[in-house]
């Protein structure tokens, strides 16, 4: 069995070592994006698209980096926590462009009365460049496949947290405490 056999369509075979180094480097730029989105690290999200890409979430926005940074505070005020999951994730890449597809699982809570989780299950469809050896978003498109809302269920809520310390999608988070995570955007 070889450990990365057939991963790449575009050059119909093995993935050679530079391949896995992309695969591995764009793996790690969904990760980062997901850990700024709910840890409301925005210098982190602003450090991970080139300057001129687009991110484009539909009707509820699409714009320049600096614009959806500086709209990202509005939109997730209103919500107390948010967890955004991959699963499937496949990229297709040529030299220096890429693109890729992710699955995901968007959780949201809100702080108003009453309290409801929104989950989303969509996708990401990105397009990336690499310039000067750093792979960023060049375009960030989202897809809606699912979603539902529901209230949330106070004392289930509180039965499953009581013996774990809590996130927060501020800096009183636990990650926080953690100096190489807290440093991610540098």
């Amino acid at each position: 069995m070889h450990l990365f056999r057939a991963a790449s369509r575009a050059q119909g075979g093995e993935l050679n070592a530079q391949e896995a180094i992309d695969r591995l480097a764009l793996t790690d730029l969904v990760m980062r994006y997901c850990r700024g989105i709910d840890r409301r690290d925005f210098d982190l999200v602003r450090s991970l698209y080139w300057d001129d890409a687009v991110d484009d979430h539909g009707e509820m926005f699409c714009g320049s980096p600096d614009e959806y940074v500086a709209w990202l505070p509005t939109v997730l005020e209103p919500l107390d926590c948010t967890v955004h999951a991959i699963s499937n994730s496949f990229f297709v890449i040529d030299g220096d462009i890429a693109e890729g597809e992710h699955y995901s699982v968007n959780f949201h809570r809100t702080r108003a009365e009453p309290r409801q989780e929104i989950i989303i299950h969509g996708r990401y469809l990105d397009r990336y460049e690499r310039r000067d050896g750093v792979w960023k978003f060049a375009r960030r498109k989202i897809v809606f496949d699912h979603g539902y809302v529901h209230p949330v269920k106070e004392e289930g809520l509180a039965q499953a947290g009581a013996d774990a310390p809590h996130g927060s999608d501020d800096r009183n988070d636990p990650s926080w405490s953690f100096p190489l995570l807290a440093g991610a955007a540098k």
